[in-house]
């Protein structure tokens, strides 16, 4: 299992573009990715899972991922992270 934690620094944080770039850069993956923020799990996978968490400037969320390609795909991750100016490490 692979795990990053991220400080989102975006304005407006994971709102719908970013929120459906991170979902699309997960889905490339076969593992499961799950984006953590409060105590909350949800699928980074599910756009619906993700906007569902409301996660806005100033938040930190963890991006855990289990599975044969678990390494790559938080590296692809972290890079649409920093790419989109989303979160700092």
């Amino acid at each position: 299992m692979a795990s990053k934690d991220f400080h989102i620094v975006a304005e407006t944080g994971i709102h719908a573009r970013p929120a459906t770039l991170l979902v699309q850069a997960a889905s490339k993956f076969t593992s499961d990715i799950n984006l953590e923020y409060k105590g909350k799990s949800v699928n980074l996978k599910s756009i619906m899972g993700v906007m569902s968490l409301g996660v806005g400037q100033g938040a930190d969320v963890t991006i855990s991922a289990e599975g044969a390609d678990a390494d790559d795909a938080i590296a692809a991750i972290t890079e649409t992270m920093t790419k989109e100016g989303l979160a700092g490490e």
